[in-house]
């Protein structure tokens, strides 16, 4: 017997630095476990500060979503009807020639043709280089139609660039030192779970915590108290929150008179919202406002740091780029930024030295000004003849990272639009989604732990570096290479279009360590521990901006105010309840809705009602209801639950529609209308009613 041989430790299998692509502000650092070339697990790292080895439900499943038996490997073209999912395996070069082929003969119709081809993507991943770079390079050489990408957290991102002077905040990891933390428009044990992590540290040192949502979420279930706004009305609530800071006094006349803009101006705004107005329309106790302001304020007079997560929910409505301003301008009142552990954060991309023209190469027009058109309102663009207005119908869509015909609203419409039959088609994707269920071509392309990539992130502040842990299965490509062939099939012969991923990834950010990414996996941007301590916000001012001269010079309210939504509860008999569609837990989007042990966890399509609401209409738990307006309507589960407040609704999504009980989801009901500011999606600002399925 070897007796050395029988004590050495069994040889590990490697693990794979990378990180997770989802659009989740968490960015997490991850680890790849691989025995014989296959992945057997996926982990958080624990070198990582900001993932501290955990994962999310969602994304430890990764290896069940990877080699899902429904995974598409091969190309393949459609042969039955449209919609009908019926189709055949194809080659590559079979392929890739008669979609080159389609898509030359549009371009070379006339001068701008090209614009009749639309490429649709979004976040299905957000790295850099299997996102933006070779395909936009591709699209930019076409001349194709540009793309809006607004469907997120638009309306925020520019109220909040407005006001603060672009996508920055206090650094995360300091909220685990606040006093008084208000998580107002996120449930973030669902979307947020490392923030929480910071946030049950601060609660656990005697901090404050309060949740500001239309749902009784997870998340407020855990703090300490829930302001059950209603939808829309997130404005309101802030102006009135200001009245009280200044009829109390509880401000930093220092830190204002230095530091801010606009102050006389938005005073006189904030002093016209009474607790009574404010309560009226928010749909709350005076009480619970007054306490909110009280609660605020005393973080002034007694010195502690008082901090706000504000997140994506708040602002999917008409007034949501106003909302975003007002709550923006809270801090600087009380000089919350002077402490790390004070200020707000919505979004910390705007930290990043991203260089996405050397990315995308915007130089590839040649002068060309194609026409932008916005995600959001794909369904009726796509049903729009050629006019002088609009430019040429769209014949040709390139889909990639996206599912419009679940994620887009009034998906009604988008549905019709994706059944032309002149339309041609083409979807990147892992899986059968109800959007490739329209394609001509569905294209196979690779997961996360098959291809390289960078990546930012908007809820820390650290580079993460992804590596490919396996090698792409079947004949699945990442969408760098699917675009580079397509090139050359074009017979663009630009030089850019032979960059391989690593020096994509190289390009993205050309004034990081590289060999540190390379070597650790992730990279700490140098950001002050409280950027706006003295002030020097990145706005023309360099203060924060409660007046914003630049959206008076475009005609706008250079003041936030409280913008109503369009579609405004108590305005309709025909449609009396307020509807938002927040995510379910284990989904993201529409992405995992798939994987079997996930959608096992969620159960169903469903929709939470109030128990006063349910009662008024003879609705029971568990009873199958029609959810309708004027866009549609939409089957589903309802649950008596007192996670819905009275007088709204939750539809909780994003379900694929062939999985609905009527081929449909909750997007079947939300509107195309665009927000305030920033051209974003309108999702909660929407009026339904309920009914029994008969």
């Amino acid at each position: 017997m070897n007796t050395r041989a029988a004590k050495d430790p069994l040889p590990q299998p490697p693990q794979i630095r990378g990180a997770c692509p989802h659009d989740c502000p968490d960015t997490c650092a991850l680890l790849t476990t691989v025995q014989h070339g296959v992945a057997i697990k996926v982990q958080g790292n624990p070198a990582h500060p900001h993932t501290a080895g955990v994962l999310c439900t969602k994304v430890s499943r990764y290896p069940e979503r990877t080699y899902h038996p429904q995974r598409i490997l091969h190309p393949l073209k459609r042969i039955g009807p449209k919609g009908s999912g019926q189709f055949e395996r194809v080659s590559w070069d079979s392929a890739l020639q008669d979609i080159a082929r389609r898509l030359t003969q549009i371009a070379a119709r006339d001068q701008g043709a090209a614009q009749a081809i639309l490429p649709y993507s979004y976040a299905g991943t957000m790295g850099l280089v299997q996102g933006e770079s070779m395909a936009a390079r591709f699209f930019h050489r076409l001349g194709a139609s540009l793309l809006d990408r607004t469907i997120c957290a638009a309306a925020g991102g520019e109220g909040l660039t407005r006001t603060l002077g672009g996508k920055v905040g206090m650094k995360v990891e300091f909220f685990a030192h606040s006093r008084l933390i208000l998580i107002w428009g996120s449930n973030s044990i669902g979307s947020n779970l490392h923030f929480w992590r910071h946030a049950m540290e601060a609660k656990r040192q005697g901090a404050r915590l309060i949740c500001i949502d239309p749902r009784k979420t997870e998340t407020a279930d855990k703090c300490h108290e829930h302001i059950a706004l209603l939808p829309g009305t997130d404005a309101a609530l802030a102006l009135a929150v200001m009245r009280e800071l200044i009829v109390h006094d509880w401000l930093d006349h220092d830190y204002i008179d230095r530091h801010t803009l606009g102050w006389e101006a938005l005073r006189e705004r904030a002093m016209a919202w009474t607790l009574e107005r404010a309560a009226s329309v928010c749909g709350v106790p005076l009480t619970q406002i007054e306490s909110l302001a009280r609660d605020y304020g005393r973080c002034y007079s007694e010195q502690k740091p008082a901090a706000i997560r504000l997140n994506y929910g708040m602002q999917r409505v008409r007034g949501g780029g106003n909302a975003t301003r007002a709550i923006a301008c809270l801090p600087a009142l009380i000089g919350a930024w002077r402490q790390p552990a004070g200020g707000l954060l919505f979004s910390s991309s705007g930290s990043f030295p991203v260089d996405r023209s050397a990315l995308q190469r915007p130089d590839l027009l040649a002068g060309r000004a194609p026409r932008t058109l916005n995600m959001v309102s794909i369904g009726d663009d796509l049903l729009r003849a050629s006019s002088a207005d609009f430019g040429p119908r769209i014949e040709a869509l390139i889909v990639y990272n996206s599912n419009p015909v679940a994620v887009a609203p009034d998906s009604g419409k988008v549905v019709q639009g994706f059944a032309r039959q002149d339309l041609f088609t083409v979807v990147l994707e892992h899986f059968q989604t109800d959007t490739a269920d329209y394609a001509d071509y569905i294209l196979p392309a690779t997961t996360q732990l098959e291809h390289a990539d960078v990546h930012m992130s908007y809820g820390h502040t650290d580079v993460l570096l992804n590596r490919p842990a396996i090698a792409a299965l079947g004949e699945a490509k990442p969408n760098t290479q699917i675009f580079r062939e397509l090139a050359a099939r074009m017979g663009f012969d630009d030089p850019c279009f032979a960059d391989d991923d690593d020096t994509l990834c190289r390009a993205a950010y050309p004034t990081l360590d590289y060999e540190q990414l390379l070597t650790q996996g992730f990279a700490t941007l140098p950001i002050a521990d409280a950027p706006f301590a003295q002030g020097n916000f990145p706005t023309p001012s360099g203060k924060c901006e409660f007046y914003s001269a630049s959206l008076a010079a475009q005609g706008q309210d250079g003041l936030p105010d409280h913008v109503p939504n369009y579609e405004l509860l108590g305005t309709s008999a025909q449609y009396p309840l307020a509807m938002i569609s927040p995510p379910a837990r284990n989904f993201l989007n529409s992405t995992f809705v798939n994987v079997t042990s996930l959608r096992d966890i969620e159960g169903e399509p469903l929709l939470e009602i109030s128990e006063t609401d349910a009662a008024l209409r003879g609705i029971g738990h568990g009873a199958v209801v029609r959810v309708f307006n004027a866009r549609g309507s939409y089957l589903c589960t309802a649950r008596l639950s007192p996670r819905a407040r009275p007088g709204v609704v939750n539809g909780l999504g994003v379900w694929w529609r062939k999985l609905g009980l009527d081929g449909t989801n909750v997007n079947q009901l939300t509107s195309q209308k665009l927000t305030d500011m920033g051209r974003g999606p309108t999702f909660y600002d929407c009026l339904v009613q309920v009914e029994l399925a008969t």
